[in-house]
């Protein structure tokens, strides 16, 4: 039996014509072979990804070798212009794994599926001022590009279909699945100033099992090192000398102490695919995978006439090194049969995030010189996921002598989150001198931060879908949840297309949906030292994060987290036509309630209930997760794409993307207690890093040429303006062009070479303004500048096929 695609037994239909599946031959013509999709959660036969009622992007493994690109998040970054994949420098835990968002919302507001299944999130929660603060999201990077066949992006609304999280779309990665056959492929590059040198080894490979069974192993080796583009630090470094005047090894001292640039990385990844068939009509799947990432970047330098620092052990001052080592695991097993008219599919999976926190040449300055080590493990975030599914759909005769394609099926899904406590050196203040305790750089978890805990829920769904006529399909869907912490949501979505002509046909979905408190933001809690900026530039305060399971969050009355709860309407049109011409024009609205923000610090000096709160507490501030503020977002994605026969001189393949987002706050609602502290708990600082810290406008426009051996690919990518909250006042920077290009060159059937340039003329983001640059140190934007901040990338890429 050949698998129908998990996509399709797992969910409902309401996208009816979203995700192409598995791609079929059917019997045609000896003159030319047709190919026929089956689209995600749909039972019916779909020509191409424009058929359907909803946008989505399709991308191949050959648009993603194109590019050179080795990063997962960062190639969907440059094929989806609605998807945002920023960069980050000196944002602790976040420079390992970056937050990426689809449509301008959080991070979380974005599913991800793996073959159609569920996908775990990361164990990191991101607490520094990134886009998505508050959030976590799925780690795209593990994923090695190596084993994925292509990417499917929908962007719609689609809680109904999947449950908890897909209120902007829904990401779906494709694995390999062939039977022979394979690749290898070497690609070796830095960066236009001469560092962030990398190597990237990766290769895959299919084996036949028995008579129709496919088995494909997939892996990667990634090496890169750090880019730093830091300015020198002109600060005094050296306490004064008895008589008042300057330590002579002012003179002397390296000033190029800081270090904001992508972080030194090492990653090892490996994914298998496996479908064997039982049978006439059955089949066992399976499929999965592992990554461990180490990685290290620097934190603010230590000074030696700080009191954070030890001189006996640093006579220079020093910087303090987080080096976390992020583990990935996941797997599925499943099997799907026929009986009958049905078709059934029961299926189960894991997936696994641990977040250990290292830190090295630092120390605990609070134990002073003889006791304090210099490397501490600060702790480890841990977070599982449990999915069991049983789906089962037919069809049956309907209206109009066509068939009606009903599903239906059961989940049952189980998150745990767990916080370990980090060695006691990491955390604990020893009293030397009234130094701060805890380790420089990333203060440890302590053993009042532990918890285990967990959360299930069990969801319900039906749909319907029916292609009527020739001109005209519809669907709908209903889900019903039932969580163990909040209790229980039902979404619900209908869908429709119109076909008006062969050429153009309008298409419309309308859908409610909801994303449930993440454990993450129910359970994470930890004191740790963070700079902030009081407006005399960034200062360490001891700041904790509390979750609502403690007792300063019930002192200060915040309540239970609540699910955030969306509303949605697209429209769009499709346009097929001169000679293969594609347009399609897609307008959308999604209105949130409810929505989960990490709030801002509050102090003893706001308010007389926070200062009881934290009376006995050893954190200077306080933050939690809190349903703070609605919001409704409305945008336009426009998707352009030709091919042309070039005759003698080769094929050409165009496509042209666009997308818009506009993010406005409707409400703002704090709990009473709160009451006046609306400008600390969502300050300008959080209103424009969820409305504004996103570009509104992006698109590319992408050319393919193929002649003989030779092929190129050019891309040209913009990215509209963003904010920046400062304490002075916001920035805007913005726009920025990237052009990439890519030559490469088949030496035989099995051997390719390719060069290529990212970024080839080494554009950077504006300027910070001088007020803001920290002493001239930090030049550009520390955070969300989509075109990161390391210049021009050049590379050379060896590639095997067998």
């Amino acid at each position: 039996m050949k698998k129908l695609n998990p996509i399709t037994l797992a969910i409902v239909a309401g996208t009816m014509a979203t995700f192409p599946a598995v791609a079929q031959q059917q019997n045609q013509s000896a003159a030319e072979v047709e190919e026929v999709l089956q689209v995600v959660g749909s039972r019916l036969s779909m020509r191409t990804a424009t058929d359907g009622s909803a946008p989505v992007d399709i991308i191949s493994a050959e648009d993603l070798a194109a590019t050179g690109i080795t990063e997962t998040a960062k190639a969907l970054q440059y094929s989806v212009p609605s998807f945002n994949f920023p960069s980050s420098s000196i944002t602790d835990g976040t420079d390992a794994v970056r937050p990426a968002s689809l449509r301008g919302l959080s991070p979380d507001h974005t599913l991800v599926l793996i073959n159609g299944k569920r996908r775990h999130s990361s164990a990191l929660v991101h607490l520094n001022g990134t886009t998505g603060r508050g959030s976590s999201n799925a780690d795209l990077n593990a994923i090695p590009i190596a084993a994925i066949k292509r990417i499917e992006v929908l962007r719609d609304g689609a809680a109904a279909l999947y449950g908890s999280d897909a209120i902007a779309g829904v990401i779906n990665i494709v694995l390999k699945d062939n039977a022979e056959g394979g690749m290898s492929n070497l690609q070796l590059g830095q960066t236009h100033k001469g560092d962030g040198e990398q190597w990237k080894l990766s290769a895959s490979n299919g084996f036949k099992v028995g008579d129709d069974g496919a088995f494909t192993l997939s892996g990667e080796v990634h090496s890169k090192n750090r880019t730093n583009r830091a300015e020198p630090d002109p600060r005094q470094q050296y306490p004064l000398l008895p008589n008042g005047e300057l330590d002579p090894r002012e003179q002397t001292f390296d000033r190029n102490s800081f270090h904001v640039g992508d972080a030194d990385y090492e990653n090892a990844s490996l994914f298998a695919n496996l479908e064997i068939g039982v049978g006439e009509s059955a089949s066992f799947y399976a499929f999965g995978g592992f990554s461990d990432r180490t990685s290290e970047s620097g934190a603010f330098y230590r000074r030696a006439l700080q009191s954070n620092t030890l001189t006996e052990i640093y006579p220079d001052g020093f910087l303090p090194i987080l080096a976390p080592d992020v583990k990935d695991y996941s797997g599925y097993l499943g099997f799907e049969w026929m009986l009958d008219e049905w078709t059934f599919d029961l299926s189960a999976g894991y997936g696994f995030s641990e977040f250990q926190y290292n830190v090295k040449n630092s120390l605990n300055a609070s134990l002073g010189p003889d006791l304090t080590p210099t490397t501490f493990e600060a702790g480890t975030l841990q977070n599982g996921e449990t999915n069991l599914t049983f789906d089962a759909q037919r069809f049956i005769p309907f209206a109009n002598n066509s068939d009606l394609s009903i599903a239906m099926g059961v989940s049952y899904r189980e998150n745990s989150y767990e916080v370990i406590a980090g060695d006691e050196a990491s955390y604990i203040n020893g009293g030397y001198q009234g130094r701060p305790g805890g380790s420089q750089g990333f203060t440890g978890f302590a053993p009042e931060s532990e918890v285990d805990q967990s959360r299930d829920n069990i969801g319900l769904y039906l749909e319907a879908e029916n292609q009527l006529t020739t001109d005209f399909m519809w669907g709908a869907a209903v889900r019903h949840e039932d969580y163990s912490d909040f209790g229980t949501n039902t979404s619900w979505k209908i869908s429709g297309r119109y076909d008006a002509t062969d050429q153009l046909a309008v298409r419309a979905t309308a859908n409610t949906g909801f994303r449930a408190p993440s454990v993450q933001q129910l359970y994470f809690t930890n004191i740790s030292t963070l700079f902030v900026d009081r407006g005399n530039g960034p200062e360490p305060e001891q700041s904790g994060t509390f979750n609502n399971i403690s007792p300063v969050t019930e002192a200060l009355g915040i309540g239970d987290l609540q699910p955030e709860e969306s509303e949605s309407l697209s429209l769009g049109v499709v346009w097929n036509g001169f000679e293969g011409l594609t347009v399609t024009v897609d307008a959308f609205q999604i209105e949130i309630q409810d929505r989960i923000i990490l709030s801002g610090d509050v102090t003893p000096s706001d308010s007389a209930a926070v200062a009881d709160a934290l009376a006995d507490i050893s954190a200077e501030n306080a933050r939690f997760f809190v349903n703070a503020v609605d919001t409704t977002t409305r945008g336009i994605d426009v998707v352009v794409s030709k091919q042309f026969d070039l005759s003698g001189y080769g094929d050409l393949k165009t496509q042209l993307a666009y997308g818009y987002n506009d993010t406005d706050i409707d409400a703002i609602n704090l709990p009473s207690l709160l009451d006046g502290l609306e400008d600390v708990l969502f300050d300008e600082n959080e209103q424009v890093r969820m409305t504004e810290s996103v570009p509104k406008h992006s698109g590319s426009l992408g050319l393919t040429h193929q002649m003989g051996k030779w092929s190129t690919n050019l891309q040209l990518s913009y990215f509209g303006t963003y904010d920046i909250y400062y304490s002075s006042g916001t920035e805007t920077y913005g726009p920025d062009w990237i052009t990439d290009l890519t030559v490469g060159y088949q030496w035989n059937e099995a051997i390719s070479v390719k060069l290529g340039a990212q970024n080839l003329f080494s554009q950077y983001p504006d300027r910070r303004s001088e007020g803001n640059q920290f002493n001239g140190i930090f030049v550009y934007p520390l955070t969300n500048s989509p075109i990161g901040f390391n210049g021009g990338y050049f590379f050379t890429e060896l590639e095997y096929r067998f």
